[in-house]
């Protein structure tokens, strides 16, 4: 049997700003965008490439966490370099290339599965990008 994860809730404090953010900025695509019952609104927006995508939305039962306070969602690429240079282009405050040395962060790329560039959501919801080892 699989067990698949298919969608993360992501807190946010303006629905319109953070879809704006993620779907215009990072480049997310949007899924659906819905209002239930005039109680609720959903939007479902998905990474390129992903199976698993985020919900942002506002109302009741959409989320119980405040706004910001999930941290360390990972995105994985096949070129850290040039998915940073996406996020810039766009407009959004992505971190420069690091990679773990000695138990700290260092400047630059690393080895296999360590390159990493950090950003946040207007929110303060903390995003991390991972280089994935090239395909053989």
């Amino acid at each position: 049997m699989d067990w698949k994860l298919e969608l993360v809730p992501i807190p946010v404090s303006d629905v319109e700003r953070a879809k704006r953010f993620y779907s215009e900025q990072v480049g997310f695509a949007v899924d659906h965008d819905v209002c239930i019952g005039g109680a609720a609104r959903i939007v479902q927006l998905t990474p390129p490439g992903s199976d698993c995508s985020i919900v942002i939305g506002a109302g009741a039962g959409v989320s119980e966490v405040p706004p910001g306070s999930v941290q360390g969602l990972q995105l994985v690429v096949s070129d850290v370099a040039a998915a940073r240079a996406q996020l810039i282009e766009r407009g959004v405050p992505a971190g420069p290339v690091q990679h773990v040395e000695n138990g700290a962060m260092a400047e630059g790329p690393g080895g296999a599965w360590n390159s990493f560039v950090y950003f946040s959501d207007p929110d303060g919801n903390g995003w991390a990008i991972q280089e994935r080892p090239g395909e053989d």
